[in-house]
């Protein structure tokens, strides 16, 4: 059994999509299982349904109001360098308002719904196909992987939203009794789980580069800093996961083809600029046509 998996992300999602587009439309690669992670979770659903222009669209058109009910940055332009720096004002209305997080991500949870339609759901479950979400279970201190095979159309779509929050700056979810947040402060890069439901050939997307090429400045605010020490957590989450999953797969002789990011995309994923995150998506596209070019069957009627 073939599985895609696709790590967390934020904005980067699109080169990942890119990445998605040409492993089923172009190498013909048939996928029973997808695994997403945040952003991976995003994607993975039309991916699964084969509806890879709708989800293009989305990612070409999404924009900090898409996601956002309650930004808690703004984002400024110094000498061609983005800066983020709190927004004091909304960061205030949320915590007067009770809420746990600096923002609160609403309008993405309407998004997922409003994408994802009850009959498209309905397609899916009743297909061959698998499509697990990955959510981080704060109260119990553990990962849990969500099967749309076990999810009412509104737990699917919840799950979704759950994944992609990205805590303390989205939404805190608290639902069965226990908070929850992005499936990536817990599993990545969910390789293993893959796995573990029975995958022999992996396809993996990580959205970041295989090799460390980047050199933070120095954090300018508090809430550079914040994203700072998150990044690098996350990027030790990311490290460790892939190790797991490469033993896991030798283990179990199962193949995993990895596809990371040539270059660094962004420093900071919660930016989502429509110009970028479209350009990054044909990136995404060429880079995965390049990886497979020696892999890919001649066509014999355009050999000499």
């Amino acid at each position: 059994m073939r599985a895609l998996v696709i790590s967390g992300g934020g904005s980067k999602g699109a080169f990942a999509g890119g990445v998605a587009q040409f492993l089923i439309e172009e190498a013909k690669h048939s996928y029973r299982l997808f695994v997403g992670t945040s952003t991976g979770s995003l994607l993975i659903s039309h991916l699964a349904l084969n509806k890879i222009d709708k989800i293009k669209d989305i990612y070409s058109s999404v924009d900090q109001d898409s996601i956002f009910s309650s930004c808690p940055f703004v984002i400024r332009r110094k000498h061609g360098l983005e800066i983020i720096a709190i927004n004091h004002w909304n960061v205030l209305k949320n915590f007067m308002k009770g809420h746990k997080t600096f923002g609160e991500s609403e309008n993405l949870r309407q998004l997922i719904r409003s994408s994802i339609t009850i009959e498209e759901f309905n397609a899916l479950k009743n297909s061959s196909k698998d499509v697990v979400i990955t959510v981080s279970n704060l109260s119990l201190n553990q990962v849990e992987y969500k099967s749309i095979n076990d999810c009412t159309y509104d737990e699917y779509c919840d799950w979704i939203w759950i994944s992609s929050n990205y805590t303390p700056f989205m939404s805190l979810v608290r639902k069965n009794g226990c908070e929850y947040a992005d499936g990536g402060l817990g599993s990545l890069v969910p390789i293993e789980e893959a796995i573990k439901r029975g995958a022999t050939e992996v396809d993996v997307v990580v959205l970041h580069t295989e090799v460390n090429y980047l050199n933070r400045m120095p954090s300018r605010n508090p809430f550079e800093l914040i994203t700072t020490i998150f990044s690098f957590m996350l990027d030790r989450i990311e490290n460790q996961n892939v190790r797991i999953g490469k033993l896991v797969a030798s283990q179990h002789d199962a193949i995993i083809n990895f596809y990371y990011t040539p270059s660094v995309l962004t420093t900071n994923s919660l930016i989502f600029n429509k110009e970028r995150m479209t350009l990054w998506w044909k990136k995404g596209y060429l880079y995965a046509k390049n990886k497979n070019v020696e892999s890919m069957p001649i066509d014999p009627d355009v050999q000499e």
